[in-house]
């Protein structure tokens, strides 16, 4: 039997791979007791890991999300690529979200083992943004936070907007979604005094405490917040953003990160690890690739013709790679249009 030390670090990785383990799979995969699952949970309950234990006679466990954030663990590969990820991130990012990566940066590399130390100290890595059209301005993490959260469970929000706040009342809006456009985040709310939808810096928003009653949110005009932004923010009567070919799809990233290299694009909030976004192209193909940037899973929300140009690019894709039976297929819609004039 491994020794209890190891035994907790590799219950502690197992629980963190999936949602549920029953505890005979535990027990089978550590080589263990039943018996011996139980106090090793008991144990890191001691450290202050939320393990919630299902009825039966198996029982099961699952990893929480607690109050305080427990001691975590990565594996090389894991430790790696956060570092590279938080040392981007203490380059690009400005304001407070910035200085809370380098406090990060700092306290991962303390922990670090030698042999992974060495090697993230060897990588130093600075990240060139494109010029913005404008700069983005600083956010408060706590507010954008906040309003998600009430985006998510249908409160209304008060909050002072703007510098000339003086002997005027707050505004109270029914927020519906958290976006991101040209490098800036916006609420998309219905304003109550107003009885009309409106969009919000967000970086203007200074929000009052506590939240309002729960509301049944209100249908957008066009439909998806996409249509409504892009015709608000661009003025077109059809609210689509001038490129032939537009759909929206829904990514395994934080809206964060995909609004970071977004500039022509919608990113909406879904939550921690989700986001929707709407992005526009020349052709099907190259909207396409466009999402397939951002290395993560793709649920197409719409419209078809991004369904079938996902589809097309894989045969390419197969037949490029040279793999066997490499399924054929015939162009669709939109993939022999000619590139503009400033591709590459």
């Amino acid at each position: 039997m491994p020794k209890t030390s190891a035994r907790l670090l590799a219950l502690l990785s197992l629980l963190q791979t999936r949602r549920d383990w029953p505890g005979t799979l535990l027990a089978e995969r550590l080589d263990i007791s039943l018996r011996t699952v139980r106090r090793d949970v008991d144990r890191l309950r001691e450290l202050g890991y939320p393990i919630a234990a299902g009825k039966g006679p198996y029982g099961g466990y699952r990893l929480r999300a607690g109050t305080e954030l427990p001691p975590l663990l990565f594996d090389d590969e894991q430790a790696v690529a956060l570092t590279i990820a938080l040392q981007i991130a203490t380059t690009t990012l400005g304001d407070s979200t910035g200085e809370a990566a380098a406090r990060a940066l700092t306290t991962i590399r303390q922990v670090m083992p030698s042999r992974l130390r060495h090697r993230v100290n060897a990588l130093q890595i600075t990240a060139v943004e494109r010029p913005a059209i404008r700069p983005a301005a600083p956010i408060d993490n706590d507010t954008l936070l906040a309003l998600g959260s009430a985006v998510q469970a249908h409160e209304i929000v008060r909050f002072d907007y703007g510098a000339e706040t003086v002997d005027k009342p707050p505004r109270r809006v029914e927020p519906h979604h958290v976006i991101t456009w040209d490098g800036r985040w916006y609420l998309v709310a219905w304003d109550l005094d107003r009885a009309d939808w409106r969009t919000f810096r967000v970086d203007r928003i200074n929000l009052r405490v506590p939240n309002g009653p729960r509301f049944t949110p209100r249908q957008l005009p066009g439909g998806e917040v996409a249509t409504f932004v892009t015709g608000r923010f661009r003025g077109a009567d059809d609210g689509t953003t001038g490129w032939p070919c537009q759909g929206t799809a829904i990514l395994d990233l934080p809206a964060a990160t995909v609004a970071r290299y977004t500039r022509d694009g919608i990113v909406e909030d879904l939550g921690p690890y989700r986001c929707r976004l709407t992005l526009g192209s020349w052709s099907w193909p190259s909207l396409a690739a466009a999402f397939a940037r951002f290395d993560t899973e793709i649920d197409v929300v719409g419209p078809a013709e991004l369904t079938d140009a996902f589809g097309h690019l894989a045969r390419r894709f197969a037949r490029t790679a040279h793999l066997p039976d490499a399924p054929g297929g015939s162009p669709i819609p939109g993939s022999d249009r000619a590139a503009p004039a400033h591709s590459e």
